[in-house]
């Protein structure tokens, strides 16, 4: 009997050790460039697979599962089966389904490999509400971080920032090389954050009494609300320095559409719902932009032309490239490879990126490999939808509608730039997927777990 309660004790030791090392690496993530060099990715890399074969040592050793729930394996088919695809391109197997670039594609397998490791172990030891809180402290204390580092050196115009000696100029970047992936990391983190402020208002109805309301008001701004709301704020003005176009038309764009689109999936919403809502847009938006500069965003708003910017011309000219791979695709990774030999014309600017993460896939994994994912996405989001509605646990609906805020905006920010080649950025994208399948599928605290 002593011997079983020490090993449940063990279990629970090991488990609480994981998500905090998780978590550790949700900050840390960002930290160096975005994780977007060789070296960076590497350091990620060899955690997850240190994490990876900690679990898969414990479970050999107390003989339990490697996935507890069958969702957990509905979870990884969309990863698994673009990463069997990855294979194929780089063995070359099947006639057409090869690579252009099998350094760069190899290089894509060990990162997909990496994440969907990192998506099993998130799914894995983050099994109560407990650890999911720790989860949702590490994203917004992540993008407080980065959104305060930014701020401050945008604020002080340092020649170059005292870490890493990258040149700011006049646009916020954090501890990013390239402002807009900076702007899309704080939109991920503002949704999470706005999501569990939302779980913290109260859903009872009261008959309309202007001192009630009063005292609700006082009450959520005197509490640990007060804390998420100013880490709102904290990350607002970072996205606001950023002067992102799409990073803050999209944020505000799917804060406005989810919260109209909640309106008609929340049984009961939250009584201070719309107040909060525009406390958003007028206080964030208006006032604190204001101060910091949003209408800077709003002229480079205006001045965005077809002319003045070849991002369009990148795409027209990969059109081509997906009309002779349309199935099939040129290999992961290999759109800086392929692309120069389409190219009809030299820009201004230097692109190994195709500035569209949807041409991007298709030029790379072919319609069917990118639409899979993209269904694959969807589905999370109608996961998140289903939980607004059927849940009655208040956290895991407020978790819901921060991961379809968070989906939405990479949806319309993805239009414009290669957000999902940032492994910091892919890699909160794939939690924010992952915690879509936890709030949807795990049963409160005082229920009974059923596989």
């Amino acid at each position: 009997m002593n011997a079983q309660h020490s090993q449940t004790i063990n279990m629970r030791l090991f488990d609480k050790t994981m998500i905090l090392i998780i978590c550790a690496l949700v900050i840390w993530m960002p930290i160096p460039l975005g994780s977007n060099r060789i070296w960076a990715l590497a350091i990620l890399e060899f955690a997850i697979v240190s994490l990876a074969i900690a679990h898969v040592a414990y479970c050999f050793k107390h003989n339990s599962l490697l996935l507890r729930y069958r969702w957990q394996k509905h979870l990884l088919i969309a990863p698994g089966l673009l990463l069997v695809y990855l294979c194929l391109q780089l063995l070359n197997w099947f006639p057409s389904i090869d690579t252009v670039d099998a350094y760069q594609t190899a290089q894509q397998l060990l990162k997909t490999f990496c994440f969907i490791m990192f998506i099993l172990l998130l799914s894995q030891y983050c099994q109560h509400q407990q650890a999911l809180r720790w989860l949702l402290i590490a994203i917004i204390l992540s993008g407080c971080l980065q959104a305060f580092y930014g701020t401050l050196l945008n604020l002080l115009q340092l020649e170059s920032s005292p870490i890493f000696g990258y040149h700011d100029g006049d646009r916020a970047k954090g501890s990013f090389v390239y402002q807009n992936h900076f702007a899309n990391y704080l939109a991920l983190c503002l949704s999470i954050a706005f999501g569990w402020l939302l779980s913290e208002l109260k859903t009872t109805k009261y008959e309309y009494d202007l001192r009630q309301r009063l005292v609700d008001l006082l009450s959520t701004l005197f509490s640990r609300k007060l804390i998420l709301r100013l880490a709102i704020v904290i990350m607002v003005i970072g996205l606001i320095l950023s002067r992102s176009r799409m990073g803050n038309a999209g944020f505000f764009t799917a804060l406005g559409f989810v919260s109209l689109l909640s309106m008609f999936i929340y049984r009961r919403p939250p009584t201070l719902f719309k107040p909060l809502v525009v406390s958003i847009f007028i206080l964030d938006l208006l006032i604190v932009g204001s101060i910091f500069g949003v209408d800077k965003v709003k002229q480079r708003l205006e001045d965005t032309s077809f002319s003045s910017e070849t991002r369009d011309e990148v795409v027209i000219d990969s059109i081509p490239i997906i009309q002779d791979h349309l199935f099939t695709g040129t290999g992961g990774g290999s759109f800086y490879t392929v692309f120069p030999q389409y190219q009809p014309q030299f820009y201004s600017g230097f692109y190994d990126h195709a500035h569209n993460d949807y041409i991007q896939f298709t030029v790379e994994y072919g319609v069917v490999v990118t639409g899979l994912l993209g269904l694959w996405v969807l589905y999370c989001l109608w996961l998140a939808c289903r939980t607004m509605y059927l849940r009655n646990n208040k956290l895991y609906k407020g978790i819901a509608f921060g991961c379809a805020m968070a989906i939405v905006h990479m949806l319309i920010h993805c239009t414009v730039d290669f957000n999902l080649q940032s492994p910091a950025n892919t890699l909160l994208f794939l939690t924010i997927l992952t915690l879509c399948w936890l709030v949807r599928y795990l049963p409160s605290d005082n229920q009974k777990r059923v596989k």
